[in-house]
């Protein structure tokens, strides 16, 4: 397959707060070296992708707040590949801003939506799978998710039933969707082996999205689209700043995988894991002596188990005793609960910590 014709939308706007303290407004998890690898979440995500797709292909949706340290960090991106959401209208905006502008480029492109704060361990497999994935949307007017098989009954996470299979060996059709369901949900649903875990990365031709985009965004998009054909980039910078508060705030997976019927699931085998929260990156983490997780931190353990610790660079932590917790120190906020899947408690912290105590801490 001719590769100049695939492209990239690398999602990077969001606030991290599941990963609050160490992730914080003003520098979220993406743009943080957070286990100490030299590249952060969203470097990363670049390294892994560039290897499959020219970089000249590759865009990275975020927020002006964000835009300095996206240059920073992504420098080879040239700097009109960073599009910059006039104000904040989540993920499914966003790709479809970056959709018009692709397809106007090139008009027979496909092109690969996925998330800034992912791990991939095996990535010859993940290549594979996106080989598969292009194959497939070039050849119909579909959008695929790549799915992964449950390891564990998580509820924060979302759920796709798989229906017939389809031409291609390891893509089926959407038999339903369930998002973040109830723990006795999850359980039933990992043991029936019917179910697979949205991974969040979407796959779609440039042609179809629109068309799907437009559906869904008619009053935004047509206007650039239809009324001024060959537009220029001031004038779709222009358009885009004066209408972009009249999208709905509505993010990529809930726009497809609930209001879209052309839509497949692609079986992935590629080690994935999601790092947006802490039980997340426990249960995905390599386990040292107690089954700890312990990030890039310098620490001494006696009697402690089944815990994710997180220090400062510079910083030893002693601790006896301490069993199902999160220990998280950056900055000014020392964050210490129970280690629970339910991803909406950091958030309330973060969000009640910021109410009473102000911003800065948040």
């Amino acid at each position: 397959m001719e590769t100049s014709n695939n492209f990239c939308v690398i999602l990077a706007g969001g606030r991290g707060r599941r990963l609050w303290p160490c992730s914080r407004e003003d520098v979220p998890k993406q743009f943080l070296d957070f286990f100490g690898t030299g590249r952060t979440q969203l470097q990363a995500t670049y390294d892994r992708i560039v290897k499959l797709i020219p970089k000249e292909n590759i865009y990275v949706c975020t927020c002006k707040e964000y835009f300095d340290m996206t240059r920073e960090q992504l420098p080879d991106v040239p700097e009109r590949n960073v599009m910059i959401e006039p104000i904040h209208r989540n993920t499914a905006p966003s790709v479809a801003w970056a959709a018009m502008r692709i397809q106007k480029i090139c008009p027979e492109a496909n092109i690969i939506m996925l998330p800034s704060d992912q791990m991939v361990l095996n990535e010859q497999e993940f290549a594979r799978s996106v080989d598969i994935g292009f194959s497939y949307v070039s050849e119909h007017d579909v959008v695929v998710v790549m799915g992964v098989k449950p390891t564990r009954p998580e509820p924060g996470y979302g759920y796709i039933q798989l229906g017939d299979l389809s031409c291609k060996p390891e893509v089926y059709g959407v038999k339903s969707f369930t998002e973040k369901p109830e723990r006795e949900f999850a359980r039933m649903f990992m043991e029936s082996g019917e179910f697979y875990w949205n991974t969040g990365i979407f796959m779609a031709s440039a042609e179809y999205l629109l068309k799907f985009f437009e559906y869904i965004f008619s009053n935004v998009l047509r206007g650039l689209r239809y009324d001024k054909v060959d537009y220029t980039y001031d004038e779709e910078m222009d358009y885009v700043t004066e209408h972009y508060p009249r999208y709905p705030n509505l993010s990529l997976d809930y726009a497809i995988l609930e209001q879209s019927r052309h839509v497949f699931v692609m079986k992935c085998d590629f080690g994935w894991a999601d790092l947006g929260t802490w039980h997340a990156i426990y249960e995905s983490s390599v386990k040292s002596e107690g089954d700890n997780v312990i990030i890039d931190s310098m620490v001494e353990l006696e009697q402690c188990n089944n815990n994710v610790i997180k220090l400062p660079k510079g910083k030893l932590g002693v601790f006896n005793g301490l069993e199902g917790y999160i220990v998280a120190d950056s900055d000014d906020v020392l964050l210490i609960c129970r280690k629970n899947d339910d991803s909406s408690l950091i958030r309330k912290y973060a969000s009640e910590a910021k109410l009473k105590y102000g911003n800065k801490y948040v």
